[in-house]
Formats: structure tokens, sequence, C-alpha cells
């Protein structure tokens, strides 16, 4: 003691909700690893041939890896090191896809015999760690277009060579990071921006270009009618714009039926009284005329008069507003050269699926199918333990994995996965609020980071496993088996809680 300064003991300073959120949740993966890889004659859950006891093995050992992160190493170890550990594990995601194996069309896992390693797990720690070390520099000003660039690469280079990997799930994750800026005053403008940016690809696949350009003009339009003084006499402009423009395809329909229907009595007519004579259908041309023609050919010529009048009046929101058309109509009409020269066919395949474009209960929408018959069959308080069938049988695949949500849903209901997913919540929660009560900005900033990971993995696994997100093989955190992934979290959060038990060992 020195002063006024007295030191707490473990009891008093580490964060012990997090511990016992972290140690059930485990103990709950564990439980359903063994349920969900069991059959009518079940094994010891210590048995080494089967996934329950090689689970045991990780955990015994990520035990391990928390004390040490928590009694050996110095916590402010981890911001002196951010950047050789992210740079690290950038070069090992590089090397991964020309040295690692292949596994399911996926180029990012090391093989060491019978263990395997996934350097992707592992790079949201070490971009957690820089951009939280970063984010933490004094008087720091996000806004500023060199900081900005910076974070953006911070985020966007492991994302990038993910996503080479063919790791679409671990890449979108990275996703959950934009979260973590807004606490720093970044605009809500950017999450608006990759709503829209979903919005009009998603509408594009199932409507069609137009649909998404009149969405897109729409959306515009009535984001710079709310900074008028008028505002009623603009929206209800717009609003019978929007009217006669969403009526177009209809009148396009009505007239090229017209013009086919004349043209087949032209034909007829000419064929027995002028034979060999060329045909002319009044106002033939208008079948050719597109409606998406149209609307480009008078947004493209609406174009200059909101350039200009924006450098009239040094308008910031009219050149974003013409910067946003342009950069929404590129995607409108790239989104089909996406969709099919960029996109993988299984990830095509799962889209479409998901999106309701093609029924394919007996492919790719097999697993999505059987998770929710097994979610569905066990209703409110579920089948009891090692009682389900689509779980004991094996109908899900991945079931111990990817889709180990679907074996609590089964075998313990409603009730266990609302257990499940309230013990997220509450972590989730509590790193935010040990987050704000942080003086260290890099402490806060990093807790914010493993919030938003662990947020990330729950939303998408979960909502894949449910139906309402494609299939794209990312494990739940602390419940799915595999070494890799509960490693990764177990680090991440632990040196989240050893950060937190420095700053809150002095009173």
């Amino acid at each position: 003691m020195q002063g006024n300064i007295h030191e707490r003991g473990l009891r008093q300073s580490l964060d012990w909700s997090l511990v016992l959120y972290y140690l059930l949740l485990v103990l709950i993966g564990w439980i359903n690893i063994y349920a969900s890889t069991q059959s009518a004659n079940p094994s010891s859950i210590f048995d080494f041939d089967f996934r329950a006891g090689k689970q045991f093995v990780w955990i015994l050992s990520g035990l391990g890896l928390a004390a040490l992160i928590l009694f050996v190493i110095p916590p402010q170890i981890w911001q002196r090191v951010s950047l050789p550990i992210y740079g690290g594990v950038v070069l090992l995601l590089v090397a991964v896809i020309f040295l690692g194996s292949e596994v399911k069309g996926s180029h990012s896992w090391f093989q060491f015999g019978p263990v395997s390693f996934q350097p992707a797990e592992i790079s949201k720690i070490s971009t957690a760690l820089l951009l939280s070390s970063f984010l933490a520099q004094p008087n720091l000003r996000l806004s500023a277009p060199k900081n900005l660039a910076a974070v953006a690469a911070i985020i966007i280079l492991p994302m990038l060579i993910i996503l080479a990997e063919r790791e679409t799930g671990s890449a979108l994750v990275y996703v959950g990071f934009i979260f973590v800026l807004y606490r720093y005053g970044m605009s809500g403008w950017v999450l608006g921006f990759a709503g829209v940016t979903i919005l009009l690809f998603i509408v594009t696949l199932t409507a069609s270009p137009y649909t998404s350009l009149l969405i897109l003009i729409t959306l515009i339009s009535f984001i710079n009618a709310l900074g008028q003084k008028h505002f009623w006499k603009w929206f209800w402009i717009l609003a019978g714009s929007v009217l006669v423009l969403s009526l177009l395809p209809w009148i396009h329909g009505l007239i090229s039926e017209a013009v086919t229907a004349a043209q087949s009595r032209i034909d007829s007519t000419y064929t027995v009284t002028l034979p060999g004579k060329e045909p002319h259908v009044p106002f033939g041309f208008l079948k050719a005329v597109k409606p998406i023609y149209l609307l480009l050919a008078m947004s493209v010529c609406a174009l200059p008069h909101f350039i200009i009048k924006a450098f009239r009046s040094r308008d910031a929101a009219g050149y974003l507003s013409v910067a946003a058309f342009v950069a929404g109509m590129i995607l409108v009409f790239s989104t089909q050269f996406i969709f099919d020269k960029v996109l993988q066919p299984h990830q095509q395949r799962r889209i479409e699926v998901l999106l309701g474009m093609k029924e394919d209960p007996s492919g790719v929408g097999y697993n999505v199918n059987q998770s929710m018959i097994a979610i569905g069959s066990g209703g409110f308080t579920g089948k009891g333990f090692l009682q389900g069938t689509q779980t004991s049988y094996g109908f899900v695949p991945e079931q111990s994995t990817d889709f180990i949500f679907c074996t609590v849903g089964e075998e313990w209901g409603f009730i266990g996965c609302f257990i499940v997913i309230l013990l997220y919540v509450l972590m989730i929660a509590r790193l935010i609020i040990d987050a704000e009560r942080c003086r260290d900005p890099f402490t806060a900033t990093y807790g914010y980071c493993v919030a938003a990971c662990i947020f990330m993995h729950l939303f998408i696994n979960v909502g894949m496993t449910i139906g309402i997100m494609p299939v794209i093989g990312i494990p739940l955190p602390l419940l799915s088996y595999g070494g890799s992934s509960l490693w990764a979290f177990t680090v991440l959060i632990f040196i989240f809680i050893a950060l937190y038990r420095e700053e809150k060992k002095y009173y």
C-alpha cells in the first residue's frame, strides 16, 4: 500500500459474473456435444474416442489458458504487442491459403496430424487488440480521413484475406466491429448505408432491378425532403411520382399486349392482301422501351440539375445524395454479376433457398429444414436429455458444431433455448457495462470489441439454425465443438477480464 491507494484482492477485483457466464456456457456446450454425438447406446462423456471426450480436453486446456492470462501474463503487455500480434496473424491468414488443407471448399485450416488449427478464429483477437490500441490514442478524432482510413484498414485487411480463404462466415463477423466505432462518434448513416446495400441486393435478386432503382430513388428523395421547409408539399409530390413510376411496368405491359395483338392482326392481313411486304405497327417501338431504361434515362438527365444545385448552395447533403445514387445504381446493375461470378455455387444455392427463390429441402436446404424440425419438435420443455430423435440419429449434419443450437432446442425445448440466449445476452450486457466503467480507453474499447464479436456469432449462428440467415458455417461461442473456437473465445474473453481486473485492483 502507498498513501491512500489500497489493493483489492482477487474476490473484489475479478468480475466473477463474466467467469460464471463463461463456465455455464462451456458446461452447456459440453453436455449438448455429448448428446449430439450419441446414438441408442451412449458411451461415457469422458470417452476420448468421441467428440465429448475430446471437447473435455479442450475445456481443461482452455481453463489453463484462462489461468495463464489472469495470473501469469502482465495485462499491460497486450496493448504493447497488439501490432506484432496483428502482423503475425495476418501472415498466418495468408499462409493458410497456400499451405493449409481444404475443408469443405475452404482453405482456412492448418492440419498437424489429428490436430487442426484455424487462424481465422484468432484473427478476431488480434484485430480487436490493434483496433483498441489505435482508438485509445489521446485526442483521436475518428472523423479525420487519415484516422478513418487506418481504422478501415485494420478491420478490412483480415476480412478480405478470410474471404479469399472462402470463409464467408468468419469474415462476416468483422462487420460487428462497426458497432464499436459508434462509441467514438461514427455517424449512424454508415449502418443505414449498409442496410440499404443489403436491401438493394436482395430486391434486385428476388424482384427486379427496376424495383431496386425505384426504392433507391424514393429513399434518397425522402431523406432530402426531410430537410426542406415545406416538407409535406415535397412529400406528396414524391408520393405521387413514386405511384406513377411504380405503375410504369404495368402500363408497359398493357402497351406490349396491345402492340402484340395489333402485330398479329396486321401480319394476318398483309399475308393475305400484300404478301412479301413488311407490315408497319403504329407505336410498335413502345414495346422495346423497357421501364428500367426509361427510369434510368430520367434519373441520368436529372443528375446534372442536382449537381449544379448542390454546387451553387454548397450543400454537402446534395453531393452525398448524388454519390449515393450513383453508388446504388452501380450496385443494382452489378448484383447479378456478383451473384453469378463472385459467389461460389454453394453460396448461391444457400442464398436462393434462404430468399425463397428455390425450394431444395433435400439439398442445400436440408440442414436448415432438419434443424427447424428439431427445434420445433422440442416444444416448451423439450424431449429430455438424450431423447431427441433428430439429435440421436444424426438427421442434422454438423450438429455438434455449427448446428449445436438445434440440439438445445430439441432436448431442452423453449426453456433451454431461452436460458442459453439469456446467458449470452447477460454476458454481452456485462461486457458493455464493464467497458463503460473503465477509465482506460484501451480496456474499454477492447470490451466493446469482445461484445461485438460474441453478438455477431450469436446472431448469425442462431439465425441460420432457424432459417433467417444463410448457412455460412460459423460456431456458436463456447457451445460448439472445436478447440480453435473454444480457445479463441476463451482468450478473447479472459484478456478483457484480466484488463478489467487490473483497473479495478486499486482504489
